[in-house]
This record gives structure tokens, C-alpha cells and sequence, in this order.
């Protein structure tokens, strides 16, 4: 049965693979964008998740289009990546907003909805820094790790009406941002992770699939890796 699907940040990257996975099985699948274009087949909802108003309208919005949400995948974040000595306060405080205080307010919305059919799915897209850390990601690093915490709370809070919140952490993602480093650093990079190579970003989207399936209907509070093995141990 068609579901109605949010996938934050949804227009471009591992977002879009994950939302066009979702619209493959024949879900209702929404993203937020900030102002670009939106695929074929997807519902583009401007909404930048640092803006409680443009939440509660793009929500609005998405109900009245696909009914309201029962799975949310809170994918939208930024980087600003300096060393901590550099790092001014706006910088580290932009970073939590986005990626943490984000996916806290998509989250609250989606839940009375879930609340109201006693069923949903959250997914919480971390990164494999959030659990290793990262020189020159303090704050990069703080807001993912932040995600497990916010999505295992939430797993105790809303098991009981059969809602689960999990975390998916990527390594690293073939992506137009990870073509562009230099050879030397590719090499370096790849040099860390046991199966030698960059995720793609539908190996991401299938792990995320999956966890909001009824396959994965009695796993909550997790944290999946999709890192290649890079963060074994954490």
C-alpha cells in the first residue's frame, strides 16, 4: 500500500536516491528543496528546515497533497568544516541548527501525525564522523552524533504506539562533491575503508528502504552503517 513519504533534502545526492527508492515501490514521496529543481515523480515542497514556519507550512502542504506522513527520513544538512581554533560561534551554531534542530523539528511534526494512525517510520541520516569524529568537524561531527541520541529518545518515547526511529551513518558516498577531490586524497580516503571503495548513494537508499519496511518492523533505536566498514567498532 502507497504510504506517504518526507524526505528531507530530498532534491539532489543521497537525499534523491533514497526519495526516487521510495517512489520505485509506489509511495507518495515529498522533498524539501531550498529553491532548486525537483525530478519528475517527486513533490518539491520549499522548506528550509531552520525556519519553524516554512516546517509547519511545507507539513501543511504535503498533507493536503499526499495525506500526512507516515515515514520521514530527516536527510536535509550543511557542513562548514574549519579547525576548532577557527571556528566561530555562528559557524558551529549554523551547522547544530541545520542538521540537529532540523531533524528535531521535522520530527515533532511527523510524530502527531504518527501518534494519531499508532504508526510511523523515522530515519535519521548521521554520518560515520558522528561516531569516529573528524579533525576540522567539530561541529559537522557534534550534530550527527547528536541524531542517535534524538532517535533512540524518540524509540523509547513512541515504541509503545508502533512507531520506530532509526539512524542510518554513511562513510563515504560517490557524489558530485567526492568526484571533485584531489587523486591523492581519493587515494588516502579509500585507503581507510576494508572494501576499498565509495558507497553509492542507492546502497544508502536501500538500507533506509529497509528500515522503514515491515521486514524492519521490530528494529528501533538502531544505527546502520553503510560505511564499508570504516567505523567498525563505534
Amino acid at each position: 500500500m502507497a504510504r506517504s513519504v518526507l524526505v528531507t533534502g530530498g532534491n539532489r545526492g543521497i537525499g534523491l536516491a533514497i526519495a526516487q527508492a521510495f517512489a520505485a515501490q509506489g509511495d507518495r514521496v515529498a522533498v524539501t528543496h531550498r529553491g532548486s529543481d525537483v525530478p519528475e515523480g517527486l513533490l518539491g515542497v520549499k522548506c528550509d528546515v531552520t525556519d519553524a514556519a516554512q516546517v509547519e507550512a511545507a507539513f501543511a502542504e504535503i498533507k493536503e497533497q499526499h495525506g500526512p506522513v507516515e515515514v520521514l527520513v530527516a536527510n536535509a544538512g550543511i557542513t562548514d568544516d574549519t579547525l576548532l581554533l577557527r571556528m566561530s560561534e555562528d559557524q558551529f551554531a549554523r551547522v547544530l541548527d541545520a542538521n540537529l534542530t532540523g531533524s528535531y523539528r521535522v520530527a515533532k511534526h511527523a510524530a502527531s501525525a504518527m501518534l494519531r494512525k499508532r504508526w510511523g517510520r523515522m530515519v535519521f541520516i548521521s554520518s560515520v564522523v558522528g561516531l569516529t569524529g573528524s579533525a576540522g568537524q567539530v561541529n559537522y561531527a557534534a550534530s550527527k552524533a547528536g541524531l542517535v541520541g534524538m532517535a533512540r529518545s524518540i524509540a523509547r518515547e513512541l515504541g509503545s504506539r508502533n512507531i520506530t526511529a532509526n539512524v542510518v551513518a554513511p562513510g563515504f558516498v560517490a557524489t558530485d562533491m567526492t568526484d571533485q577531490l584531489p587523486e591523492k586524497r581519493r587515494e588516502e580516503i579509500l585507503g581507510q575503508v576494508p572494501l576499498g571503495r565509495y558507497a553509492t548513494s542507492e546502497e544508502v537508499a536501500a538500507a533506509v528502504t529497509w528500515l522503514a519496511s515491515d521486514s524492519a518492523a521490530y528494529v528501533t533505536g538502531a544505527v546502520i552503517p553503510v560505511d564499508g566498514g570504516l567505523g567498525m567498532g563505534h
